[in-house]
């Protein structure tokens, strides 16, 4: 299974948006807040493997 990683770019009541950071691609992702770690906030880095996203420092 791949690994990916995010940047949280903005949050939005029960979503956020995330750019992925290992690929030049400017295209935002919209992920509920649900699925990402409690403790996020802008600019938070996360890592996506095995369908869940964690935090990393």
């Amino acid at each position: 299974m791949e690994t990916w990683f995010y940047e949280v770019v903005s949050i939005d009541g029960d979503y956020a948006n995330l750019r992925r950071l290992d690929t030049e691609s400017g295209d935002l992702k919209l992920v509920a807040r649900a699925l990402l770690p409690m403790e996020i906030a802008e600019g938070s880095r996360l890592k996506y493997e095995w369908m869940q996203y964690e935090l990393v420092e």
